[in-house]
This record gives C-alpha cells, sequence and structure tokens, in this order.
C-alpha cells in the first residue's frame, strides 16, 4: 500500500455518531449520556473475579483497520482514576513479536486489574499507570491475544511495517470512537519488541499529521523500556552483560564475539548457536528476563528463547510466582471473562495465549535497527525517553547504552542517581533530545517488578521533568 492511498484510507474512516442514552443488559454498566453508540457497545462491567469496586470507567471491544480482509484488533481503553479529559492519552503496546498488551501491559505491569495465583480472581494494582493517564492497550498485530482476521494467511504475513500501517489505521479510527480524546496530549509506549513498534508508529504519525492537518493526532512522545532498538548494539550489549554478571566463561565469551556477526539476531549461524547452546548451559536454570528472582522451572533453554525474540516472562508481586503466565491464561480463557470483555464468539482463538508462536515464527520484515527512525524524530522535537531494569539478561542496560551512545547526542545532564523516598532508585543521563533512565533492581518488565519506581519514571516523563535527585527530595 502506497503512503499516500494509507493516508486517504484513513482519513476517510470518520464517521459521525449519535450520542446515546440507554441502558445496556443488566450484565453491563450503565451508559452515560456523553457516550456514543458504540462506546456503549463496548463498556466493560464487573469483571469476573472483581471483588472490589472502582470509580473509572473502561471499554473493550475491537477495531476493524483493513475492511477488505476484515483484520480486526483488539483493545482495552481504561480512563484514569480522576477527571479523565483532564489526563492525557497513552498508547501501550507489549513485543515478542507476538505477544499480547492484555497479558503482560494490562494484567501483569501498568494496568489497574491484575490476576490473583487462583486465576479466577482479580486484585487492584496500586500503581496502575491509570492513575495519572488514560491506557490503551492494544493487541497488535492481527493473531496476537483477541485479534484476529478472517484471511488466514494475514497470521502468516505480519511484520514491522504492516503492523505499523494497522496501527496507525486503528489510532484514527479508535479517535473517532473516542472523540473527547482527539485532543488529549497523546504519548506512545512499550518494552521489549515494542522497541520497534513504539519509534514505527511515531513515526507514521509525524507523516499522517503532515498529510492531515485537521485531523491531526496530538503526539507529544514516546517512551519505551528495554527496547530492542539495534542489532549491532543489542548484542553487544548481551554478552557484554552475561560475562560482566558472570553468567558465562571469559571463553565463552570470546566465541560468542568471534562467532556471532552482530548482524542476524533473528537467524544466527550454525557456529553462532552452538556457542549460544555453551552459553545456555553455563548461565544455568535462570529467568534471564530477571537475573536475580527465581525461574519457572517450565521454561527451557533460555537463551535459544533469547535469541528468537520469544517473550516468556515471570512475574514479582506480593507473592513471587515466576509462572504467573499459566495464571494468566487461566484467567483469560475463562468464557465468561471473553464475555464481559467483549471477544466475538465467532472469531475468539480455540485457546488464548499470552504470545503467539504463529506471529512470532513468521514475521516477514524486521529492519537491524530503527536508530534512524530516532534521529528523524528527535528533529522534530518530540520528548523520546528510554529506560531499562538493569537486571535484564534479555536486552539490558548495556545494550541500550550503546545504542544511544551512536546516537552521538550532546550531554545536557550527566550520569547521576535518582531518588525515590529517599532511596536510590536507579541512574539517568539527559542527552539533547533524549532522557535515559536506569531502574535499580528491574528485569524486563520494568514496573512488575519494580511498580513504584516505574510510576515515578511515568510521572516525571508525563510532566517532563528530570527524574527526582535526593537535593529536590530535600527542598520539597
Amino acid at each position: 500500500m502506497g503512503q499516500s492511498e494509507l493516508w486517504s484510507k484513513i482519513i476517510g474512516t470518520a464517521t459521525v455518531f449519535l450520542f446515546c442514552s440507554f441502558t445496556v443488559a443488566t450484565s453491563s454498566p450503565t451508559c452515560s449520556s456523553k457516550e456514543l453508540p458504540q462506546q456503549c457497545k463496548d463498556r466493560v462491567g464487573r469483571l469476573p473475579g472483581q471483588t472490589f469496586n472502582i470509580s473509572f470507567a473502561h471499554y473493550a471491544g475491537y477495531i476493524t483497520v483493513n475492511e477488505k480482509d476484515e483484520r480486526n484488533l483488539f483493545y482495552w481503553f481504561i480512563e484514569a482514576l480522576e477527571d479523565p479529559q483532564s489526563k492525557p492519552l497513552v498508547l501501550w503496546l507489549n513485543g515478542g513479536p507476538g505477544c499480547s498488551s492484555i497479558a503482560y501491559g494490562e494484567a501483569e505491569e501498568i494496568g489497574p486489574f491484575h490476576i490473583n495465583l487462583d486465576g479466577k480472581t482479580l486484585y487492584l494494582n496500586p500503581y496502575s499507570w491509570n492513575r495519572v493517564a488514560n491506557i490503551l492497550f492494544l493487541d497488535t498485530p492481527v493473531g496476537v491475544g483477541f485479534s484476529y482476521s478472517n484471511k488466514t494467511s494475514d497470521l502468516l504475513n505480519n511484520g514491522d511495517k504492516r503492523t505499523a500501517e494497522d496501527n496507525l489505521v486503528f489510532l484514527v479510527k479508535w479517535l473517532e470512537r473516542f472523540p473527547l480524546y482527539k485532543r488529549s496530549d497523546f504519548f506512545i509506549s512499550g518494552e521489549s519488541y515494542a522497541g520497534h513498534y513504539v519509534p514505527q508508529l511515531s513515526q507514521a504519525i509525524v507523516k499522517y499529521n503532515l498529510a492531515t492537518k485537521e485531523n491531526a493526532i496530538n503526539l507529544k512522545g514516546f517512551l519505551v523500556g528495554n527496547a530492542l532498538t539495534d542489532d549491532f548494539h543489542d548484542q553487544l550489549g548481551i554478552f557484554e552483560f552475561m560475562w560482566s554478571s558472570g553468567l558465562i566463561s571469559d571463553q565463552t565469551y570470546r566465541f560468542l564475539n568471534l562467532l556471532c556477526d552482530f548482524q542476524s539476531v533473528v537467524h544466527p549461524s550454525d557456529s553462532c548457536e552452538k556457542v549460544m547452546e555453551i552459553a545456555d548451559k553455563e548461565m544455568g536454570d535462570i529467568d534471564p528476563y530477571s537475573l536475580f528472582t527465581p525461574p519457572c522451572h517450565a521454561n527451557v533453554s533460555q537463551l535459544n528463547q533469547l535469541v528468537r525474540r520469544k517473550q516468556r516472562i515471570g512475574r514479582l508481586s506480593a507473592g513471587y510466582d515466576p509462572c504467573t503466565e499459566k495464571h494468566t491464561t487461566v484467567y483469560f480463557n475463562r468464557p465468561e471473562v471473553q464475555k464481559i470483555l467483549h471477544v466475538d464468539p465467532d472469531h475468539k482463538p480455540a485457546k488464548w495465549e499470552t504470545c503467539s508462536e504463529v506471529v512470532n515464527t513468521h514475521w516477514m520484515d524486521s529492519p537491524r535497527s530503527v536508530l534512524n527512525i530516532y534521529r528523524e524524530l528527535i528533529r522534530t522535537g518530540l520528548r523520546i525517553w528510554m529506560f531499562s531494569g538493569n537486571t535484564d539478561v534479555v536486552i539490558p542496560v548495556t545494550s541500550t547504552r550503546y545504542s544511544i551512545k551512536a546516537l552521538k547526542l550532546p550531554t545536557v545532564s550527566p550520569w547521576h542517581a535518582w531518588y525515590d523516598d529517599g532511596e536510590v532508585g536507579g541512574w539517568t543521563q539527559e542527552y539533547a533530545g533524549l532522557t535515559f533512565v536506569a531502574v535499580r533492581g528491574a528485569g524486563h518488565e520494568v514496573p512488575l517488578h519494580k511498580p513504584k519506581l516505574a510510576l515515578t519514571l511515568f510521572k516525571a516523563f508525563l510532566a517532563g521533568t528530570s527524574m527526582p535527585t535526593l537535593e529536590l527530595l530535600r527542598s520539597s
């Protein structure tokens, strides 16, 4: 699809809605007079296993991003805790590629509804990001979570380019469904392989805005964590982190650098695969996504999963259970849960999975680097932040620092510690056009392992302020 054709398709999706003032079925909440008909249809009632009351509205449903093939992306929108119209709108994307933002972003990380170990009941996340923003979770591309296509081959032809195009169509159509948020400050955030999705969608929005001033999206910036950014620097940083953390031998480290060419993360050579298997054995039974927490013993061959970009992530909460993915799978496979979330019964997956192997193994295009997009977007003045949990082996802090170094940005504020409640929360450095934040003790999913620190980080990002220092805490 050409760029002009894509823009014409997007611009032509605007639909006029009539206001709605009716009561839906008893299992659903009563819609307000300010809600449009499709909003009323998407309004979510009390979730199964929800034993607590909430003061915010939330919605779930589908947006059709391709009429011909009926590609439909599933979303879950959760309004801010207080005065949502005055708060920014944030789109959250998980990576994989092929992993669900509902499974990870909402249910494990930044969403308000988290799942107990029984897989049946929920608890309220006290550090949910909807305390300060409206959060839009999107399962992308088709084949992920509850998103689907009527054209089976679509699941075998996903890639970076089409994902960015579909995500842009989704966003424009979603803003038509929820027009109150059209003028809200808009930000994009995500982690892992969303290190591709987030800047690529940001780039697409900037180009779209240039083509259609009257329907421009009010994009202000983006925030990515432990993000896949550049194959060369990502692999260089991974091997260095494994060696410096004492996970592999000197000899293995030498052979990793010698036999792995740092250019083929997805399809390493046979000799590279063999030395990675040695490194995998040397690392032992650990969770590479969170170095210092117990692994889920159902997982094997962690390093091979790492290289193929599969995301199998443990979870840290009040009672740490590294196999929490099993409980999430139980919850979202329950028919009553799917019904209240408005999952289409004719297109629901035979078995809902946190990550789709089909999508992951049939990924069509993935550039080796997105640093060129960073260079382009930095010039536009967008607020761009990158953060890293410093106990992640998968895309470690060293990888992100190497990628940032390659941008050759002038330093505005040198490396220093930042604080939360008088304790070091991590370290940060501000560059001209980009801010980097390391989060102390966090793994691949920063809001999972350090939810309070992640919320502090998110608040600073939204406000466009520096991370808090000890001096600032003492003066406040």
